[in-house]
């Protein structure tokens, strides 16, 4: 599928997406991109979609090729304190805060969202597989978030947050099992899987 480059053409517009929703530890990361008004690479698409040699290596395309982008960040304690539609609607915020450019209009994936500050915006369901500047943001709120899962590793090897990022797999929760909780975890999540309220694996 080919993704369209905006919205509205008339504006300047940047795409926003999070990634680290459903996660049992790790802060929810965010992004806001945008690209110029002719912009085109067939390569993007969702994040989820994409393997994640595609993903690093399209990142850097992205931060290339971006007239602007940022990230937002959302940690677990903050995430434990507002729920997590709050915090990914703050993270996507405070990327956006972030822009040195102020654009003119938003689009975010999903179908909720608090309006920002004299900023219109349009929430798009799969918006990541549908608008250039939304799967440019899923991918850099993925790997940057990837990342910075990967360094948590290093200070809480038992988890494997190296390779399930932090989300409810039956080694982390294994883990959580054996060898108790950290500060990186979001305590108001069903951390043992023990009734179905989890969120999907992204």
């Amino acid at each position: 599928m080919i993704l369209l480059p905006y919205l509205n053409p008339i504006l300047t517009e940047a795409g926003c997406d999070e990634a680290g929703r459903g996660c049992l530890a790790g802060s929810v990361f965010a992004a806001a991109v945008i690209f110029p008004k002719d912009y085109f690479n067939e390569q993007l698409n969702d994040s989820k979609q994409l393997t994640a040699k595609q993903r690093y290596s399209l990142r850097e395309i992205i931060i290339h090729d971006a007239l602007d982008w940022a990230l937002g960040i959302v940690t677990a304690q903050e995430i434990d304190k507002m729920n997590i539609l709050r915090a990914s609607i703050t993270a996507m915020h405070r990327a956006i805060d972030k822009l040195q450019i102020r654009p003119q209009h938003l689009i975010i994936d999903g179908n909720r969202f608090s309006p920002y500050p004299d900023i219109p915006h349009t929430t798009i369901v799969k918006g990541d597989g549908k608008y250039l500047s939304i799967a440019a943001a899923s991918i850099l709120a993925k790997t940057f978030r990837d990342d910075y899962m990967k360094q948590l590793h290093q200070e809480y090897p038992h988890y494997g947050w190296n390779r399930n990022a932090g989300y409810p797999t039956k080694e982390h929760r294994q883990a959580i099992k054996q060898f108790g909780t950290t500060p990186y975890h979001r305590m108001t999540f069903n951390l043992l899987g023990d009734t179905q309220l989890d969120i999907p694996f992204e």
